[in-house]
């Protein structure tokens, strides 16, 4: 199983890499486009704006490439806002694979830091995760979907967010799973086993 983790300069990527590899997985890292060709599934990490990781994406070719996947695709944090049109938070476009705009959370303080619940309905993703199990969040906005029907899980602070969401095999994680203990390694794992069935039925 080939995954590409996206280095566009702020994706915390020693953490992802580690926890990937406590889950039998040796990534590879990558900030060249050509790389995705070689790829089974992507996960596109963030932390910080979505405005500087874009422009790093871009200059780099990898917003196009990203953009065209047709594969597999986990955007964790900031990763899964870039999925999403437009971000208020610097005013800009972003990937535009998702349609609907990442917004403010409409809780305080911001950013919204520590263990939260996650809801989640019945989703691969999921699997082996209860309801209401926390997640570890640092965030201050949260994609709102134009079609409310992929959003996956729900969070909360000062109102209910989205916490992930699906579109086909495009995924997207608010939260860390790289950060978040057990259960962020299972979903990690439920994301590289639903990849094992895409890969083997292609």
């Amino acid at each position: 199983m080939r995954i590409a983790v996206i280095d566009h300069g702020a994706g915390n990527l020693v953490s992802i890499v580690a926890a990937l590899e406590r889950i039998g997985i040796d990534p590879m890292v990558t900030s060249v486009p050509d790389a995705l060709e070689d790829a089974d599934a992507v996960i596109l990490p963030g932390v910080g704006a979505t405005g500087t990781a874009m422009a790093r994406l871009s200059e780099s070719g990898l917003a196009r490439a990203l953009s065209s996947w047709p594969g597999p695709l986990l955007g964790i944090c900031v990763g899964m806002q870039l999925l999403f049109d437009s971000s208020d938070e610097d005013g800009g476009s972003c990937l535009g694979i998702v349609p609907g705009a990442v917004r403010e959370l409409a809780g305080r303080p911001l950013p919204h830091m520590g263990w939260n619940d996650v809801q989640h309905r019945d989703d691969p993703l999921f699997d082996g995760i209860p309801s209401g199990e926390p997640f570890y969040f640092v965030h201050s906005y949260a994609p709102v979907p134009a079609d409310p029907s992929v959003v996956i899980a729900t969070s909360d602070h000062g109102g209910p967010f989205a916490a992930a969401v699906r579109s086909g095999n495009r995924i997207g994680v608010q939260f860390h799973p790289e950060r978040s203990g057990s259960a962020g390694l299972r979903l990690l794992s439920n994301f590289v086993r639903a990849c094992r069935q895409v890969t083997h039925a292609a």
